[in-house]
Protein backbone atom coordinates (compact mmCIF):
# COMPACT_ATOMS: atom_id res chain seq x y z
CA UNK A 1 0.00 0.00 0.00
CA UNK A 2 2.90 2.29 0.29
CA UNK A 3 3.37 3.02 -3.33
CA UNK A 4 -0.22 3.02 -4.63
CA UNK A 5 -0.73 6.53 -5.86
CA UNK A 6 0.34 8.25 -2.71
CA UNK A 7 3.38 10.34 -2.27
CA UNK A 8 6.38 8.47 -1.07
CA UNK A 9 6.98 8.65 2.65
CA UNK A 10 9.73 11.06 3.66
CA UNK A 11 11.97 10.10 6.47
CA UNK A 12 12.68 12.85 8.95
CA UNK A 13 16.25 13.29 9.89
CA UNK A 14 16.74 13.31 13.70
CA UNK A 15 17.31 16.83 14.97
CA UNK A 16 20.56 17.21 16.83
CA UNK A 17 19.80 20.67 18.24
CA UNK A 18 17.85 21.53 21.38
CA UNK A 19 15.24 24.24 21.14
CA UNK A 20 16.18 26.56 24.04
CA UNK A 21 13.44 29.16 23.54
CA UNK A 22 11.03 27.54 26.06
CA UNK A 23 13.85 27.32 28.63
CA UNK A 24 14.64 31.00 28.17
CA UNK A 25 10.97 31.87 28.70
CA UNK A 26 10.85 29.85 31.91
CA UNK A 27 14.11 31.40 33.11
CA UNK A 28 12.81 34.94 32.53
CA UNK A 29 9.57 34.19 34.40
CA UNK A 30 11.55 32.78 37.34
CA UNK A 31 13.87 35.80 37.28
CA UNK A 32 10.90 38.16 37.51
CA UNK A 33 9.37 36.13 40.35
CA UNK A 34 12.62 36.20 42.34
CA UNK A 35 13.12 39.92 41.71
CA UNK A 36 9.66 40.66 43.07
CA UNK A 37 9.81 38.35 46.10
CA UNK A 38 13.44 38.90 47.21
CA UNK A 39 12.84 42.29 48.91
CA UNK A 40 9.96 40.76 50.87
CA UNK A 41 12.15 37.98 52.27
CA UNK A 42 14.50 40.27 54.20
CA UNK A 43 12.98 40.89 57.59
CA UNK A 44 14.39 42.17 60.80
CA UNK A 45 15.54 45.30 62.52
CA UNK A 46 18.86 46.80 61.53
CA UNK A 47 20.97 47.42 64.61
CA UNK A 48 24.55 48.61 64.50
CA UNK A 49 26.23 46.91 67.43
CA UNK A 50 29.27 48.61 68.96
CA UNK A 51 32.53 46.70 68.95
CA UNK A 52 34.01 48.58 71.91
CA UNK A 53 32.78 50.77 74.72
CA UNK A 54 30.81 53.58 73.12
CA UNK A 55 31.06 57.30 73.65
CA UNK A 56 28.00 59.47 74.29
CA UNK A 57 25.92 60.33 71.23
CA UNK A 58 26.58 63.79 69.83
CA UNK A 59 23.20 65.39 69.22
CA UNK A 60 22.29 68.53 67.35
CA UNK A 61 21.32 71.16 69.91
CA UNK A 62 18.82 72.76 67.49
CA UNK A 63 16.79 69.56 67.08
CA UNK A 64 14.88 68.09 70.00
CA UNK A 65 15.64 64.42 70.47
CA UNK A 66 12.93 61.77 70.17
CA UNK A 67 13.12 59.08 72.84
CA UNK A 68 10.68 56.21 73.14
CA UNK A 69 10.82 54.47 76.51
CA UNK A 70 9.53 51.03 77.51
CA UNK A 71 9.05 50.35 81.21
CA UNK A 72 9.21 46.94 82.90
CA UNK A 73 5.46 46.44 82.36
CA UNK A 74 5.79 46.96 78.58
CA UNK A 75 4.13 50.40 78.50
CA UNK A 76 5.42 52.89 75.89
CA UNK A 77 6.26 56.54 76.54
CA UNK A 78 7.16 59.15 73.93
CA UNK A 79 9.52 61.96 74.92
CA UNK A 80 10.22 64.84 72.55
CA UNK A 81 12.84 67.19 73.98
CA UNK A 82 11.96 67.69 77.63
CA UNK A 83 8.28 66.87 77.24
CA UNK A 84 7.16 63.40 78.30
CA UNK A 85 3.88 61.61 77.68
CA UNK A 86 1.44 59.32 79.40
CA UNK A 87 1.58 55.58 78.65
CA UNK A 88 0.37 54.83 75.12
CA UNK A 89 -0.21 51.90 72.80
CA UNK A 90 2.26 50.82 70.13
CA UNK A 91 -0.10 51.98 67.37
CA UNK A 92 -0.33 55.45 68.91
CA UNK A 93 3.46 55.62 69.24
CA UNK A 94 3.75 54.78 65.53
CA UNK A 95 1.23 57.50 64.58
CA UNK A 96 2.88 60.15 66.77
CA UNK A 97 6.40 59.32 65.57
CA UNK A 98 5.28 59.33 61.91
CA UNK A 99 3.70 62.75 62.45
CA UNK A 100 6.86 64.14 64.10
CA UNK A 101 9.21 62.66 61.48
CA UNK A 102 7.14 64.07 58.61
CA UNK A 103 8.12 67.56 59.84
CA UNK A 104 11.86 66.80 60.26
CA UNK A 105 14.79 66.14 58.02
CA UNK A 106 16.47 63.71 60.46
CA UNK A 107 14.82 60.40 61.29
CA UNK A 108 16.97 59.42 64.27
CA UNK A 109 15.15 57.95 67.27
CA UNK A 110 16.48 56.62 70.57
CA UNK A 111 14.94 53.74 72.53
CA UNK A 112 15.26 53.47 76.30
CA UNK A 113 14.20 50.03 77.50
CA UNK A 114 14.04 48.69 81.04
CA UNK A 115 16.43 45.79 81.56
CA UNK A 116 13.55 43.62 82.79
CA UNK A 117 11.33 44.19 79.76
CA UNK A 118 10.83 41.30 77.32
CA UNK A 119 13.24 41.35 74.38
CA UNK A 120 10.35 40.88 71.92
CA UNK A 121 8.70 44.07 73.18
CA UNK A 122 11.77 46.15 72.32
CA UNK A 123 12.15 44.45 68.91
CA UNK A 124 8.48 45.12 68.05
CA UNK A 125 8.97 48.75 69.08
CA UNK A 126 12.08 49.12 66.90
CA UNK A 127 10.33 47.53 63.90
CA UNK A 128 7.34 49.84 64.40
CA UNK A 129 9.62 52.89 64.57
CA UNK A 130 11.32 51.89 61.31
CA UNK A 131 7.88 51.44 59.76
CA UNK A 132 6.97 54.95 60.90
CA UNK A 133 9.92 56.39 58.95
CA UNK A 134 12.85 56.31 61.37
CA UNK A 135 16.11 56.22 59.43
CA UNK A 136 18.05 54.91 62.42
CA UNK A 137 17.08 53.59 65.83
CA UNK A 138 19.59 53.76 68.68
CA UNK A 139 19.52 52.19 72.14
CA UNK A 140 20.17 54.16 75.32
CA UNK A 141 22.10 52.42 78.08
CA UNK A 142 23.58 53.37 81.42
CA UNK A 143 27.32 53.51 81.87
CA UNK A 144 28.88 50.62 83.73
CA UNK A 145 30.31 51.72 87.09
CA UNK A 146 34.03 51.18 87.51
CA UNK A 147 34.87 48.40 89.92
CA UNK A 148 38.16 49.33 91.56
Amino acid sequence: MKGMGMMPEQRRKPMSEINVVPYIDVMLVLLIIFMVTAPMLTQGVKVDLPETASDPIQTDKNVESIVVSVDSNGAYYLEVGDEGSDPMSLARVRDQVAKILSQRTSGDILVRGDENVDYGTVVRLMATLQGAGASSVGLITDTVPDET
